[in-house]
């Protein structure tokens, strides 16, 4: 049976129609799959489908949580016990799990039915999702665009409503590109917040994180609650919060001291669209009552150089430990073109230029951390530049001097908060002339997501976003 009204719910009022017994979480799975069905041909989102482990999910009987009955899907990088998992690599197209991951299982944890995984750029390098496995996805708003990356897969389905919630990840903004470039809520938290276990305790050296995107704020809090917490090999772990997530959401953000800046942290320019966006946000919140200034973080380094170095390292580590299972070199019939360069370019980087970067990430910190002694909240442009066109990033082309210069363009400002470890947040509130989603990114002090889901549930208020829908949608 059709459940006609799916699309209009987020993922609490979802779980709360199955607690009521008003529609089951079959009927909820059922509804998920033929969204899927339907909408995915287009879009691409859902690379690996394994309806059967939701449905055995539902028969054995889900948990009580937040979220029982809720369909879900985890981003191509995590591992469940029994399924497939690629990580958007042709070498791993047939890799099958032995084991979950601790996010997973916390996720498993909230009663909802994991019925596939969402497409990731190979090893999630990129920010859009193209990988050579499975071919590009989608952007529902328009379809010669990207979606983002690399939790783009994610950010796809929850926008075209075949879900109203999903795993995403974060190492240099892969959470809040998708979700600015296919117009849903993400927000990257503290480092630390969530586990990463039990393969590794941090990963890309304390940059990456995951989380989840999703069509309203109070998902995101909610989803927070239930899975953030240390495990027993953390190595660090994040400020305990006051209170619950989700009792945030919907409480008053006081008179907030937000400074903001309409241009890239290199000062190049920006897509006009996007800078007027940012000011016509930014006159929105000084009429909410908050203290609002233009000014922007110097920073002390090049966040690009030190991504260059950290994201090098641990790709060719990943694959080393791919070399050593298969017991032969990788060719570029095996992964692409750049992630091999990476690799390669580890080779000529030495353990002294490692920790040089780690260095100048600390001192990316120190400086964002100076900055915040005199804001709460930072406001920015989450992308600098429209949704990328499908193909203009080419991780198989021989020549890959192009990569460069369209990262610096595109998306300038989000890696440093992986750097300094410090929540951000991007949200729905703008499209350009074309029809495409705006993000607006929030940044706030290491440990505040609370003053972010407050602030979202405001905007969310008085600026909703949840009705406004792509026009490729289930």
């Amino acid at each position: 049976m059709a459940f006609k009204e799916y699309g209009d719910y987020d993922a609490v009022d979802l779980a709360e129609l199955v607690r009521k017994k008003e529609v089951s979480a079959k009927e909820l799975l059922d509804e998920a799959i033929a969204r899927t069905a339907k909408v995915d041909p287009q879009i691409n989102a859902v690379v690996v489908k394994h309806y059967e482990y939701a449905e055995r999910q539902i028969e054995h009987g889900l948990p009580d949580g937040p979220f029982t009955g809720v369909p879900f899907l985890l981003k191509d990088l995590d591992l469940l016990e029994g399924t497939r998992t690629t990580s958007g690599a042709t070498v791993l197209k047939d890799f099958v799990a032995d084991h979950t991951g601790t996010l997973a299982r916390r996720f498993l944890g909230t009663g909802v039915s994991i019925f596939g995984k969402s497409s990731s750029p190979e090893f999630g390098l990129m920010p859009t999702t193209e990988s050579r496995l499975f071919g590009p996805t989608r952007n529902p708003w328009n379809l010669e665009h990207s979606c983002g990356g690399s939790s783009g897969g994610a950010a796809a389905a929850v926008a075209a409503r075949i879900l109203p919630v999903a795993h995403a990840s974060d190492g240099g903004g892969s959470i809040r590109i998708p979700a600015s470039a296919s117009g849903v809520f993400g927000l990257k938290p503290t480092r630390a917040r969530n586990p990463l276990g039990p393969d590794r305790g941090e990963g890309w050296g304390g940059f990456s994180c995951g989380h989840v995107v999703s069509i309203s704020v109070r998902d995101s809090a909610v989803m927070m609650d239930a899975i953030h917490g240390p495990e027993s090999s953390s190595p660090y772990f994040a400020p305990p919060p006051e209170r619950p997530f989700s009792q945030e959401v919907g409480r008053d953000p006081g008179e907030l001291r937000i400074s903001f800046t309409d241009k890239s942290p290199y000062g190049d320019a920006i897509d006009p669209e996007i800078a007027a966006a940012v000011r016509e946000i930014a006159s929105l919140l000084a009429g909410l009552g908050h203290h609002v200034e233009e000014r922007a973080p110097a920073l002390a380094a090049d966040p690009a150089a030190v991504m260059t170095t950290i994201v090098s390292g641990n790709t060719a580590l990943t694959v080393r430990l791919i070399e050593q299972r298969l017991g032969r070199e990788m060719t570029d019939n095996d992964l692409e073109v750049l992630t091999l360069a990476h690799s390669r370019n580890a080779t000529r980087t030495s353990a002294t230029d490692y920790v040089a970067a780690q260095l100048a990430a600390f001192q990316i910190s120190r400086s964002l951390a100076i900055f915040f002694e005199s804001c709460d909240v930072f406001l920015c442009p989450t992308l600098c530049a429209p949704p990328l066109r499908i193909g203009e990033l080419n991780t198989m082309s021989n020549d890959l001097s192009h990569v460069a210069p369209i990262l610096r363009r595109y998306m300038p400002g989000t890696s440093m908060f992986n750097m300094s470890g410090q929540p951000a947040m991007s949200v729905p509130l703008a499209w350009n002339k074309a029809g495409l989603p705006l993000g607006m990114m929030f940044s706030a002090k290491f440990g505040d997501e609370a003053t972010l889901f407050r602030l979202a549930g405001q905007l969310e208020q008085v600026r909703p976003w949840k009705n406004k829908l792509p026009p490729v949608r289930a």
